[in-house]
């Protein structure tokens, strides 16, 4: 898969703003969830269509067993994804995370599942995974992911450099939720 690297020219805005909350956290509020790798080869992360697909909402599909595939991609720019799970019953073989409760956003030790939201915005040419600050002030907003070409189908979203899927950890116990890290 893609060699992801964070650009530290791309996190100093947010650095900037989380800095003097970061000092003001005791370590302990800091450091409640853990988030470790995962393999990346596993998980798709996907711009699943609305209705007539003008509008679409985020996806991440994960393959647990090689009982049988979880989804499939084919083309490029933008890569279409096909979702099998939604074919047949998919428990202990496939994960799927739909909405807030299943994905948030991290950045360093800091969960901002409160204070951003993940987002799918289409554009004329290219369909992007934002992270949405919830509040005026809450920070910058974030390109995530994109999908180098527009479709009202299923999409394959990229992590831009630097992204990358982690998951949530407490207390040494692997959660079912996952990171966009």
């Amino acid at each position: 898969m893609i060699q992801l690297v964070r650009p530290l020219a791309a996190l100093v805005p947010l650095l900037a703003w989380l800095g003097p909350s970061l000092s003001a956290r005791p370590a302990a509020a800091q450091a409640l969830f853990q988030a470790v790798d995962v393999d990346q080869s596993k998980f798709v992360i996907v711009s699943a269509p609305i209705g007539d697909g003008s509008r679409a909402q985020l996806n991440i599909y994960e393959q647990r067993s090689g009982a049988r595939p979880c989804f499939s991609v084919q083309g490029s720019a933008p890569t279409e994804v096909n979702p099998l799970l939604s074919s047949f019953d998919f428990t202990g073989i496939c994960n799927r995370f739909i909405d807030g409760n299943g994905y948030s956003v991290r950045v360093g030790n800091s969960d901002l599942g409160t204070v951003y939201r993940l987002s799918v915005v289409k554009q004329a040419n290219d369909t992007l995974l934002m992270a949405l600050p919830t509040k005026p002030g809450a920070g910058p907003e974030m390109v995530v992911a994109r999908s180098g070409g527009a479709s009202s189908s299923f999409l394959l979203l990229v992590p831009e450099p630097g992204w990358k899927l982690m998951r949530r950890q407490f207390g040494g116990r692997v959660l079912g939720h996952v990171y966009l890290y």
